[in-house]
């Protein structure tokens, strides 16, 4: 008996260290939480603060991956929204700090007069696209932004219509927080996730048509609240090399080009950017999100496209 009192204090003893070596270490047990709405499909939960492998994650009250704002800037602060997914929201694998928003803000903050102030929204969620950024910009406004710069990638071409079922049941839209770390870890890596429910709206028979159109109401927003907009598209990594982009992308790509310069838009197009690098692979940290010398490229392409066109 007393030999299994020992054991299970032992046992007990080592659940607490790696309880507390996990919440400390990685930040499990405190992860970024997430809403499900019927239009925008989820988005993030408004006033979150954590830390995940040591990398800070602020939300702010309109869910996006900043400090708290005001509803309209004041009349000494230029903003500029920035629209995305996980490249621009940057995920647990990067601290508030070396965002793109961030990264952005470093860099044109210096040329601006004195005493005016720079603010970059990070307004972007884990595998939105266009669908999810509009349904968003028309429930909660531009908050007074100058410029709109809608940064995508490849695969946004073919997002389809939102969907709140992935919101407490896929492991990565968690919507309450576990009651110990070691709850997290087992939910995360060894247990299935559980079926999602389709999208309640049809799936599109022409998706890049859909997010084209998706894309141009955007811009028609930006244009109705007196905003400049930018688009910027990065690829995947094996666009940028062997075996390149597949043929489908090379149509939702040209499709896609010939839509900007009818519009006349500005358009970034990043593919053959990464591609005049020496060492592209370089850019990333896997076959889509950029390295932090990926964001570092991206953040100054953009901006200087803002100082170019928007901070003259």
């Amino acid at each position: 008996m007393k030999i299994a009192l020992v054991l299970l204090s032992l046992l007990f003893g080592v659940l607490i260290i790696v309880e507390i070596g996990l919440r400390i270490r990685f930040g499990f047990g405190s992860p970024v939480l997430y809403l499900g709405d019927g239009e925008i499909g989820y988005l993030l939960a408004p006033n979150q603060k954590t830390r995940r492998y040591g990398n800070r994650i602020e939300i702010n009250q309109y869910s996006m991956r900043s400090a708290a704002i005001t509803p309209l800037p004041s009349p000494k602060t230029r903003r500029v929204l920035l629209l995305g997914d996980s490249l621009v929201n940057g995920g647990w694998w990067t601290d508030q700090s070396q965002t793109l928003s961030a990264l952005i803000t470093q860099q044109l903050q210096p040329a601006l007069g004195t005493g005016e102030n720079l603010e970059i929204l990070n307004l972007a969620a884990n595998s939105w696209g266009p669908p999810n950024q509009l349904a968003y910009l028309q429930r909660f406004g531009t908050f007074g932004s100058e410029v709109i710069v809608l940064l995508i990638n490849t695969d946004d071409l073919f997002t389809h219509p939102p969907n709140s079922g992935v919101v407490g049941r896929d492991r990565n839209y968690p919507d309450t927080k576990p009651p110990l770390a070691l709850v997290e870890v087992f939910n995360r890596y060894l247990k299935g996730s559980e079926p999602i429910p389709e999208a309640k709206q049809p799936q599109p028979s022409d998706p890049v048509g859909y997010n084209l159109e998706k894309i141009q109401q955007i811009q028609a927003i930006a244009t109705q609240n007196q905003a400049d907009f930018i688009l910027a598209m990065t690829p995947l990594l094996r666009e940028v090399s062997e075996p390149g982009s597949r043929d489908y992308e090379i149509k939702a790509r040209q499709r896609l080009t010939e839509l900007t310069q009818a519009k006349n838009w500005i358009y970034i197009d990043f593919l053959p950017l990464f591609k005049q690098t020496s060492q592209p692979e370089t850019l990333y940290r896997d076959h889509i999100h950029l390295s932090p010398s990926g964001n570092q490229l991206v953040s100054e392409i953009i901006s200087y496209q803002l100082t170019v066109n928007s901070y003259q």
